[in-house]
């Protein structure tokens, strides 16, 4: 037990999660009514596709098995990745106390009745459209990638990384044609991602001794 507790010290960066999730459901629980309505117009030009309920569902998995992988098997990786993360949620949790938000695009009828449907209801159901900006579906699917990219383990497996490449895109697109985003809350979330990945990764990589960035 002692040797296993060593090896996986970096589990206390979980306790984040007694920060996140109690400010998240505060939100949730007092951001109902009055808040200001993130809007575009094409916003409207976007077609509600139900399914892409499916990738929006897989984004769960999808960050779960990035973080757990990177958990096991690389402690500088995991680093990296978690520091992206709680990043980005705390700025989403600080922006959305300060500037409660949300969004009136979902439809409230459907032209047709299937099973991807009836998920997209218990979805809506589920989530409010609510505290959106920017959105950490989007958020966390780019962190999620960056990390699979940039590890030098996944450089020799092409096919997980451009497999990841392209589920990310889908998650995104998800949340747009799902109702659930913004265009404005997508584009929000690529501009954090930018500037978090040059904090993280650009410049600790400018940081590494010259010898240590060469490729064997």
């Amino acid at each position: 037990m002692k040797n296993f507790l060593n090896k996986y010290k970096h589990a206390w960066v979980f306790l984040y999660g007694l920060i996140y999730l109690p400010w998240f459901f505060y939100l949730e629980k007092h951001v109902t009514t009055n808040f200001h309505i993130i809007h575009t117009t094409l916003d409207e030009k976007i077609p509600f596709l139900e399914i892409f309920i499916i990738p929006y569902g897989l984004w769960f998995l999808f960050i779960a098995v990035t973080v757990g992988y990177f958990f096991f098997t690389n402690t500088k990786d995991f680093y990296k990745l978690t520091a992206f993360l709680c990043i980005g949620m705390t700025f989403f949790l600080i922006f959305s106390t300060v500037y409660p938000n949300g969004q009136i695009l979902r439809p409230t009828t459907f032209e047709r009745d299937n099973i991807f449907v009836d998920l997209v209801r218990q979805l809506y159901l589920a989530d409010t459209p609510t505290n959106i900006f920017p959105s950490l579906h989007v958020y966390n699917t780019l962190a999620a990638c960056i990390a699979i990219m940039q590890s030098e383990k996944l450089k020799q497996h092409r096919l997980i990384q451009y497999s990841s490449l392209i589920l990310g895109g889908l998650i995104i697109l998800s949340t747009m044609f799902l109702k659930q985003h913004s265009v404005i809350d997508v584009i929000g979330a690529g501009v954090m991602a930018v500037i978090c990945y040059q904090l993280i990764y650009v410049t600790a990589f400018k940081r590494q001794p010259a010898v240590s960035r060469q490729t064997i």
